[in-house]
């Protein structure tokens, strides 16, 4: 649900309302069978990564650090309830409300710009600026790994690119410092040499050599550290913002999914798109590696939480090694348990509630994130070579999340035909993605998922793949849910082959919320929206090891 945050500040029960959709929830992780210097190693990556959401801060909003300090000087307990919603969304604007402000003194919608562009400027601004680089100037400013700033009045141009390693030498020094100490304790020669040269790149600059490492990274400790996603640049999605997951690896259970990956080319070659726009050779590697969660921080650990993800996001490594999946099972199982089975309860038909399996909602999320790796990414546009996070621009999340999500159904199906997965899964993966699509929904509109979300049941409603039934509650139509999600699949994934922004934009259009879902997420109010981790394990390390 949805609240209304138009007037801020909000007192204290209306925040104490807003964070119980976060479900407080212990995560731990055994770490018992790590020796000594292995939990001490583990311990200084949780250390790090304290910097990481002081990093993400900084990059979310300039104001918010000084935000914080005002937050923490305040012991009221309305000074709490700000403080603790804050934390949750990192930052005063409420990630599941439209990020509409929910403290007095700041704007009342969160920037689109974040704080990776110059303040004050517009973004058609910095469009016509981008217009006049050279390309080595417009790949630069472009690129990941650096935020724009305004030059001092009468320079040649009134903007200036500076790399993250500048603006932010003092946070990635320190951080740099605690990785090369946990490399002094492990003795994992690949979880060593990715901590080495992930500590060289946080002053470098240059990520790709330990993108590469952390793709070769096999190891009990499996630490996912540094500059990734772009969903806080909302004006382009060029800007990568720092998070981490710290995690210990479950090889019975990646062991199960590995064979996952012999299959990638094989989906490939058979997308529902014309031959040509497949790739005939993936990258040679893409391992799964299915983990348990000791901490996370930055923009891995705000607002909802993340259950998996497929990095690195650098093209150059996904197109020479591939890109690895990690499934957060800690994370997943909570999700399933404090959130989804409520929700399958109150939205689905009687019939469709018997068939929602954590098997199915597990399996998605995987084939979501193998689905990243898959399709178009490195594409000509007019004679010219780019990519599809260039050309569809600020669409770009949004498509991605909603090829990754229909994709995978499809994926799945194919493999299920093939006798790769049981038949069995075909009678709960569709209506477990209709109640989890319903959950994402509740992420709000403003986040890619939420909005890809929307994107795909709106289609299957149209094309009759989900019915609504009187008591307004959902059925799968089994004629036509498998042809409705070829469908989709094909006309994302040709989009993003042409690199075709106005069909993205119109595609982005419909991602709405009907009035028969409105009215379904109306009688969610006291279900969970998602969970709130409490990392046990990494504060007993932190104790352990000060």
């Amino acid at each position: 649900m949805l609240l209304a945050v138009d007037q801020a500040p909000l007192d204290q029960k209306q925040l104490a309302t807003m964070s119980a959709r976060f479900h407080p929830v212990d995560i731990s992780a055994d770490v018992s069978g790590l020796p000594a210097n292995e939990q001490r190693a583990l311990a200084l990556m949780v250390k790090a990564s304290h910097l990481m959401d002081a990093l993400f801060l900084r990059q979310a909003w300039a104001g918010n650090e000084s935000q914080l300090m005002k937050l923490l000087a305040d012991a009221s307990p309305l000074g709490q309830a700000r403080l603790r919603y804050f934390l949750i969304n990192k930052g005063p604007w409420s990630r599941l409300d439209h990020n509409r402000a929910f403290l007095a003194g700041v704007p009342e919608e969160k920037p689109g710009d974040a704080n990776f562009y110059p303040a004050g400027a517009t973004k058609a601004e910095v469009e016509q600026w981008l217009a006049t680089l050279s390309p080595d100037e417009h790949a630069q400013a472009t690129g990941f790994f650096t935020v724009i700033r305004r030059n001092a009045p009468g320079a040649a141009k009134p903007f200036a690119i500076v790399p993250y390693n500048l603006e932010y030498q003092g946070e990635l020094a320190e951080a740099a410092r605690l990785l090369r100490e946990a490399a002094t304790q492990t003795t994992q020669a690949t979880l060593k040499k990715f901590l080495e040269i992930r500590a060289d790149a946080f002053l470098t600059n240059d990520y790709y050599a330990s993108d590469v490492a952390w793709m070769e990274l096999d190891a009990s400790i499996e630490p996912t550290i540094g500059p990734y996603e772009v969903y806080e640049d909302e004006w382009f999605n060029y800007k990568a913002a720092y998070e981490s997951f710290i995690t210990i690896r479950d090889d019975a259970e990646s062991a199960k999914l590995a064979s996952f990956g012999a299959e990638l080319q094989e989906i490939e070659d058979h997308l529902p798109i014309e031959p040509s726009l497949r790739n005939p050779k993936l990258g040679s590697l893409a391992p799964i590696r299915v983990v348990n969660v000791v901490f996370t921080a930055g923009d891995g650990n705000r607002g909802v939480q993340t259950a998996a993800y497929n990095l690195p996001n650098d093209e150059r490594v996904v197109r020479e090694k591939g890109s690895k999946r990690v499934m957060l099972k800690n994370m997943q199982e909570a999700k399933f348990s404090v959130v989804l089975k409520p929700i399958a309860r109150v939205v689905l038909s009687g019939a469709d509630q018997s068939r929602v399996a954590f098997d199915a909602f597990f399996t998605h999320i995987l084939m979501h994130e193998l689905m990243h790796g898959l399709g178009p990414h490195q594409i000509s546009v007019a004679g010219t070579q780019t990519t599809v996070r260039q050309s569809l621009k600020d669409t770009y999340s949004t498509i991605e999340e909603a090829k990754a999500d229909i994709s995978g159904l499809w994926a799945l199906q194919h493999l299920i035909d093939r006798g790769k997965l049981p038949a069995s899964m075909s009678e709960t993966l569709y209506t477990t993605f209709v109640a989890s699509a319903i959950r994402s929904i509740r992420f709000g509109l403003t986040e890619a998922h939420g909005r890809g979300i929307a994107i795909q049941l709106n289609f299957l409603l149209d094309q009759g793949a989900v019915t609504v039934a009187s008591d307004g509650t959902l059925s799968v139509a089994p004629a036509k849910i498998r042809g409705a999600v070829e469908e989709l699949t094909r006309r994302i994934m040709t989009l993003q082959a042409h690199g075709d922004y106005e069909a993205a934009k119109a595609l982005v259009a419909t991602g709405v919320v009907k009035p028969e879902i409105q009215k379904l997420l109306d009688k969610l109010g006291d279900v969970p929206v998602d969970i709130a981790p409490q990392f046990t394990t990494a504060a007993a390390l932190e104790q352990q090891f000060p």
